[in-house]
This record gives structure tokens, sequence and C-alpha cells, in this order.
């Protein structure tokens, strides 16, 4: 595969320079996104390979930004006419407009990943043949193993960005990604328990037997926990969140709501606070994109913006927002390399990369010894967000009474509530061991979806709403 896309047009590469150049003429920002993908995926399934998918998907998507209008055409043709075509349907928010066209943005030379496509290596047959050693291997783990899904996926990503004057910028992306739920049973009753890792990289870390073994067992583990997990108690408690994956929250309850658009139009929590305390003395909260090899980093984004290291909650007072160049420019601020799009089919808007929260002074043990009694929430599941309230609710996939200081029985069906700007005040001590997510994580907005990272120490926060099934 050609990793220059214009060469897949019908055209040379001046005549579609031309296009964009007319296009664009009369516009503030815009560019013409070019876009080549793979993906493959296998799922094995109650002892039997199930699905084994893979496809490819090309297509350009043309941007023409006229204030706060937006003119957007795309097409799976990557043809002369198609393209003319995207020209006209997008010069109409810029008829009678004359724009200052904003400069490109600064280049970089550093790579966060490789360009090697993962996808052929291993083979589709070691692949399928991993995921039935996953399936036998738990089910000799533990006679209470009931099912096992097992999966492995990989993906592959060209992208070219051409603005008005010529200027080009081009990424290439790959990502992999293991998963493993188990389901265990005893009786009448069954519980579930996942494991997942990922990355923007190959496939060698996950065929080593002892690395898959371990993320087996720690499927296990978790189903096992659940399986003699008791009610969750109901009502207003100290809650200790764990390390990683439980910045899950802090992604959904605070990370959308410092998005450059929604402080832009007024609809966050948020708006209106920069220079504000907006949380606990002691949080602070970043989001970066330059961590080599994760899941959510990009080398540049998808306007050419190369990633950065942004601090936007600092010592609890809110210092930054996340942009894209549009409402960075709205707005009389800088971009910030957040500007996503799902596929070229697409138009680009501010998004998290990996969001996590740094470390504190405190160790996990001292954390824990301080609450009389409440909630160890170690990980989630799936949660829902209000981001002009700000309020959340997060079911635990994982979850302890904590009583006199100490980890007690596993609980079932425990619910966090709150709101994101309160929650962030009601942190009192903060743990010395943040960590990102093992590479799970998927961030869904206004119809699209893209890879982010998730992170964030021990934490306890006081006095939250828990919902469980009993009080």
């Amino acid at each position: 595969m050609n990793d220059d896309l214009l060469k897949l047009f019908d055209a040379d590469e001046g005549a579609v320079k031309d296009i964009v150049a007319e296009a664009l003429k009369d516009a503030d920002d815009g560019e013409l996104y070019l876009e080549h993908a793979q993906a493959e995926a296998l799922t094995f399934d109650d002892g039997r390979l199930k699905a084994g998918t893979f496809n490819t998907d090309q297509g350009f998507g043309l941007r023409a930004v006229a204030g706060e209008a937006v003119g957007y055409a795309h097409a799976g043709d990557l043809s002369l006419s198609a393209l003319k075509r995207a020209a006209d349907a997008v010069g109409a928010v810029t008829r009678g407009y004359s724009g200052s066209y904003a400069d490109a943005p600064q280049g970089t030379n550093k790579r966060l990943y490789s360009a090697e496509n993962p996808i052929g290596e291993p083979s589709f047959e070691a692949k399928a043949q991993l995921l039935q050693e996953i399936d036998a291997f738990l089910r000799a783990e533990d006679p209470r193993v009931r099912q096992v899904t097992a999966s492995i996926a990989a993906s592959w990503q060209i992208v070219d960005i051409i603005r008005r004057d010529g200027h080009r910028v081009r990424d290439i992306r790959p990502m992999t990604r293991l998963n493993i739920s188990v389901v265990a049973g005893e009786g009448d009753r069954q519980e579930s328990g996942s494991f997942g890792t990922g990355g923007r990289k190959g496939f060698g870390d996950f065929i080593l037997t002892e690395n898959w073994q371990l993320g087996a067992r720690e499927a296990l583990r978790q189903a096992l926990v659940n399986l003699s997990a008791i009610e969750a108690p109901a009502g207003t408690m100290d809650v200790v969140l764990g390390s990683g994956w439980p910045g899950v929250m802090l992604h959904e309850a605070v990370g959308h709501g410092l998005e450059g658009d929604f402080n832009r139009k007024k609809t966050s929590a948020f708006a209106g606070l920069m220079g504000e305390m907006v949380a606990a003395k002691g949080v602070t909260v970043v989001d970066d994109g330059t961590i080599e090899s994760r899941r959510g980093s990009l080398t540049v984004d998808d306007e050419g913006t190369p990633s950065g290291y942004n601090v936007l909650i600092e010592d609890g007072r809110l210092v930054g927002y996340m942009q894209d160049r549009q409402n960075a420019r709205l707005m009389g601020m800088k971009p910030t390399g957040n500007g996503r799009r799902q596929s070229y089919a697409h138009r680009p808007m501010p998004r998290m990369t990996n969001t996590y929260m740094l470390s504190g002074d405190k160790t996990p043990e001292e954390i824990i010894a301080s609450v009389k009694k409440g909630i160890y929430a170690v990980s989630f599941g799936g949660g829902q967000v209000d981001i002009t309230s700000g309020k959340f609710v997060f079911g635990c996939t994982e979850a302890y009474m904590i009583e006199d200081g100490k980890i007690g029985a596993p609980v079932k069906g425990a619910m966090l509530i709150g709101n994101g700007p309160d929650s962030m005040r009601r942190i009192s001590m903060i743990g010395n061991d943040s960590k990102l997510d093992p590479g799970i994580g998927m961030c869904g907005k206004a119809g699209q979806s893209v890879p982010v990272g998730v992170g964030q120490p021990h934490l306890r926060m006081d006095q939250v709403t828990v919902g469980g099934t009993r009080t």
C-alpha cells in the first residue's frame, strides 16, 4: 500500500491542490483530509471461532471554516469529480465571506509509534490458535468457568492532511487490542469478569504466554470475586477509587466538560471558570497525547497539529481547555492538538487523548486505612454524564466494603452518583500511584468514537452518594 494517498486520485497532485485552494480561498481555515484504513477482528466465543472480519475503507473529507460556520463534504470515491462536487458543497459557507486563512500548524519530527501494519503478523491462523488457547486455559483453571469470550483486533490507518497553501501532514497509525471476558457460576448464580489491553503497537507483547495468561487470570479473578459478592449498600459514604481504569469517571465527569466547544458555547459546567478553583487543592489533571505507543496518543491530530501535554486543572485551579483549531481561534486561545475525528466521513472537534490525574503523596494503604466505613471501587463499567449540569452515574464492576480501615466483603450493584465539579472538591486524599488504564478506552461524542486513555492514582472522595440494593 502506497502511503501517498494523493496518488490514489485519478488526477495529478497539482490538480487536487488547485481545487482545495479554490474551495478554501475565502475561508478562515479548513483542509482536505485523506484516509486509508484497514481493520481486522477475530472473536472466539463458547468454544469456537465465532467471527472473523477484515475490511478496508478509504476516502476524503473537505472542510471549509467561516467564523462559527463549517461546510463539510466527504466521499469514498477518490476522484477529481467527487472532489469538485465536495468543493461546491463546502463553498456555501464562504460565499459572501472574506476570511483570513489561518497559518499552518507547526510541524514535528517526533514519532510516537511505528508505521508498521500490525494486521499481517502474526497470521490469521496464529491469532485464531491464540484465542483457542486462551479459552482452553481458562476452562482448565477453574471448573466454575462457564463461558469464555476472547477477541483480538488490529487496525492500520494512513491520514494525509492538505491545506490551502499546499502544506501537507501525514501520519500512519497502528492499533492493536486483546480482550478476555469470563463467566463463572455456582448453582443458579453466575457473574462475569474481564480484562483488556492494547495500544499503538504490534502484537509482540500479547502473544507471549506469560502475558496473556496474566490477563486471563485477571478476568477469572474478577469473575470469582463477583461470584462471592454481597448486595451493595445504598447511602452517602466515603469512597476510595482505585488507580488506572477508574480514571474513566474523571474522563467522563470532568474531561468532557473541559473540551473547548462546550466552553465556547457555555454549555459546560466549567464554562466561565477559567482561573478559579474547580477541584480540591492537590488535584492536577492533564491531557497528554505525547505518550509513546499509548492508545490515545497521536503524533499529530486530525487537523495536523502536533499533540501536546496540556495541563487542564493545576493544584485545583482551572488553567486550560482542550482545543481544536476553530474553537481555539474563536476563544482567542491556541490549538492544543485535540482536533479529532472518527474518520474521513466526520468533521473534527475537540476530543481527549490520554486524560489523567497526577500523583499525590499518600500510599493506597494510607487512604484505605483512613476510611471508617465506605466503598472501595476498583473497576468501573458503563456510566452516563450530562455535560451541562455535570451530573453522572457510574456502575462498579469490582468493589468492596471498607470497614474500620480494612477491605471487607466484595459488593455488587454499587453505583456512584454525583456531579463532576462537586466530586472534584470532595477529593481529600490523593495516592502516589497514578497510572494509565491498560489500553482499552473508547470515547463517544456527537456520534463519533475515538480511542483514548484514562488514568488516575488512588483517591479518597468524601461523602459520595452510592446507589445500591440494600440500606
